[in-house]
């Protein structure tokens, strides 16, 4: 028969005219198909930056002779220090950097300038938030070479004889929270929030759509539960899984790669159930929009890839431009990663974490009400 060989051509363009139809009546996949790539793209291309610059630093000073003026000037020509503000005393320099407020502390002592001129190599000390060693090596780097240039303008005439002592004052760092740069310290903290959006999102998503996709929902509401009980009945069971992942990733950090938890680890569980609950609702939401399991997982990755990359996971926060930042800040990730780092390496309390999870507080607000709203709406 005509057409019955090993390979049609006809039959095959038939399947490819099938398929171009069922790619136009699922619009979802065929918009993750576009979308992805070129979310891809732009944070690729334009929001990752591995050598973050303009780093906020303080100023702590009890010497305000020109020379410390100099170095000043010289770490703002840089480009990797922005000065934002000039501290009166250390404690409030430690504050700030518990909080995650800035990246470093320059220190010029008290009899700086008497010292450099005597040619006894002041000390110019710069401490730096070192929990993600990735945001701070370059801007460190940068910091030794400039103090040997620095007052270079300065030390001229009856002064030039200290320019032969390479640096004229000593330079000392001192890397906080993480001073061997050891990456782990940074990234299994890190993991804990990576691994609850990731896996409480798509299951959540695919548990509620498999039950629609099955028809076993419907069996569900002809029983006398409410809507809302059958929401919240489902959630819990999954803040439990959250908890147990969570206590997995403590117990590898401590015992395995070996993070030093300063803070209070029932601090942590506590506010972490913002957290797990706003990622939860995530999926909720999910599970009203899509048709089916695959567009399910398809809605959670689109949440998941610029969760993992604008939240300073991979890639330094502070090295991504404004509009990246404002993005990343819209995310829980972006706040639960610093509170997680805060209370394990530094030993932050309630009242410093406070600013990072009121954002997360917000987010959970937003995604329960819509994801409560629209599954009330498909229950219905």
């Amino acid at each position: 028969m005509r057409g019955s060989g090993i390979f049609s051509w006809r039959r095959f363009r038939a399947i490819i005219s099938k398929e171009f139809v069922q790619m136009r009546r699922d619009r979802m996949t065929f918009a993750m198909m576009i979308g992805i790539p070129i979310l891809q793209m732009v944070v690729f291309g334009f929001a990752i930056n591995s050598d973050p610059k303009h780093l906020p630093t303080v100023i702590l000073a009890a010497d305000h002779s020109v020379f410390s003026r100099s170095i000043v000037t010289a770490m703002q020509n840089s480009g990797y220090f922005e000065i934002v503000k000039t501290v009166a005393s250390e404690a409030e320099a430690d504050l700030l950097l518990n909080e995650g407020e800035v990246q470093f502390v320059i220190s010029i002592p008290e009899g700086f300038s008497r010292g450099l001129v005597r040619g006894e190599r002041p000390a110019l000390l710069l401490t730096a938030d070192a929990t993600d060693p990735s945001a701070t090596s370059n801007a460190l780097s940068a910091f030794r070479l400039l103090a040997e240039t620095a007052l270079a303008r300065d030390l001229e005439g009856p002064l030039r004889h200290l320019r032969r002592s390479s640096p004229p004052v000593e330079i000392m760092v001192h890397a906080r929270f993480n001073p061997a740069a050891i990456t782990q310290y940074n990234i299994v903290p890190g993991l804990m929030g990576v691994v609850l959006t990731m896996t409480l999102v798509i299951i959540t998503a695919l548990a509620i759509t498999r039950k629609r996709e099955r028809g076993t929902m419907e069996n569900l509401l002809s029983t006398p539960v409410k809507p809302m009980e059958v929401m919240f009945g489902k959630i819990v069971p999954y803040i439990i899984v959250g908890y147990v992942q969570m206590g997995v990733i403590l117990l590898a950090g401590r015992y395995i790669f070996h993070v030093p938890m300063l803070g209070n680890l029932g601090l942590l569980l506590l506010v972490s159930l913002p957290f797990i609950a706003a990622n939860l609702g995530v999926g909720l939401t999910f599970s009203t929009l899509a048709r089916n399991q695959l567009q399910a997982v398809q809605m959670a990755f689109f949440f998941f890839l610029p969760s993992i990359l604008l939240s300073g996971f991979m890639f330094p926060f502070r090295g991504m431009p404004p509009w990246a930042q404002h993005v990343g800040g819209m995310l829980p990730l972006t706040h639960y990663l610093r509170i997680v780092r805060g209370i394990i390496l530094k030993g932050n309390s309630f009242a410093q974490i406070l600013p990072n999870l009121w954002p997360i507080g917000v987010f959970l607000l937003v995604a329960l009400s819509i994801g409560l709203t629209r599954y009330r709406r498909t229950l219905d």
